[in-house]
C-alpha cells in the first residue's frame, strides 16, 4: 500500500501541467506553420503566424502564473519553443524574403539571428531572478522577431508583393542579432498596473494610441515595434552622454 502510494506520487511529481504547455504548443505550432508558409512563399501569412505565436507564448506563463502551475519543465519548454517560433521563423522568413540573393551574406545573416537568439535565451533563463525585472538586458528575441514581421506585413501593404531583395534588410537582421547578445537595457513593462488607478489623461492616451493603431495597424504596429527596437541604444547613448556631461562637471569642478 505504502509502495503503491509512493510510486503515485512520483509520477505525479514527474507529470506535467496541461494547460499552461498547450499554450506554448501552440506557440510552437504557429511558428512551424510560419516556417511551412515561408518556404512556401507565402509571407504575409508567416509573418501573421510569428504574431499569433507571441500571443500564444505571452498566455502562457501568465495563465501558469494565475493558476499556480508553473514549473521548471513548463520554463524549458518555452525556451524551446521561442527558438523555433521567434528564432528559427523569423529568420527563414527574412532569409527567402529578401536575403537569398545574397548568397552566404544572406544565409549567414539569417544563422546569426537563430544564434544570437538562442545566446538571448539561455542568458535570460540564467539571469532570472538576479536582474531587475523591470528592464531586459538585451532585445527580448520575440520583439526581434516581431520586427521582422511586421515588416513584412508593412511592405506588404504598401505594395510589395513577392520577394523584396534589399541590403538594407540584411543589415537591420544583423543588428537586430547583435541588439539581442548586447548589455544594451530595454523597458519590460512587468512594473505596469493594469488594474491600478490612473490619471483620467492616461487613459486617454491609451485610446488615442489604440484608435491610431487600429486605422491603420499595418503600418502602426511596424513603427511601435522598430521604434521599442531602437529605443534601448537611444536609452543608452542618453544616459552616455549624461555620464560624459558628470565627469565634464566633476572636472571643472575640480580645476577650480
Amino acid at each position: 500500500m505504502n509502495k503503491g502510494n509512493r510510486i503515485r506520487r512520483i509520477r505525479i511529481k514527474k507529470g506535467i501541467y496541461i494547460l499552461p504547455n498547450l499554450f506554448t504548443t501552440a506557440s510552437l505550432f504557429m511558428g512551424f506553420y510560419s516556417i511551412i508558409a515561408s518556404i512556401q512563399e507565402k509571407f504575409y501569412l508567416a509573418a501573421i503566424a510569428i504574431l499569433v505565436s507571441m500571443v500564444f507564448d505571452g498566455l502562457d506563463g501568465r495563465i501558469a502564473r494565475m493558476t499556480n502551475t508553473t514549473s521548471k519543465f513548463g520554463a524549458e519548454y518555452d525556451s524551446l519553443s521561442d527558438l523555433i517560433a521567434f528564432g528559427l521563423a523569423p529568420a527563414l522568413l527574412a532569409y527567402i524574403w529578401a536575403m537569398s540573393s545574397y548568397g552566404k551574406l544572406g544565409w549567414m545573416a539569417g544563422f546569426l539571428f537563430v544564434a544570437c537568439g538562442a545566446l538571448r535565451l539561455a542568458r535570460y533563463n540564467i539571469q532570472i531572478g538576479l536582474i531587475d525585472s523591470r528592464f531586459f538586458n538585451g532585445l527580448p528575441i520575440p520583439a526581434a522577431a516581431a520586427v521582422v514581421a511586421t515588416m513584412v506585413i508593412f511592405f506588404d501593404h504598401i505594395g510589395v508583393e513577392g520577394t523584396f531583395h534589399h541590403p538594407g534588410i540584411l543589415i537591420l537582421v544583423a543588428l537586430l542579432s547583435l541588439l539581442m547578445v548586447s548589455n544594451v537595457k530595454y523597458y519590460s513593462g512587468k512594473d505596469m498596473k493594469l488594474f491600478a488607478r490612473t490619471p483620467f489623461v492616461t487613459f486617454l492616451v491609451v485610446i488615442g494610441v489604440l484608435l491610431v493603431i487600429i486605422y491603420a495597424p499595418e503600418v502602426m504596429v511596424f513603427i511601435i515595434m522598430l521604434g521599442y527596437a531602437i529605443s534601448g541604444p537611444v536609452w543608452w547613448v542618453f544616459k552616455l552622454i549624461r555620464w560624459v556631461a558628470g565627469r565634464k562637471s566633476d572636472t571643472d569642478s575640480d580645476s577650480k
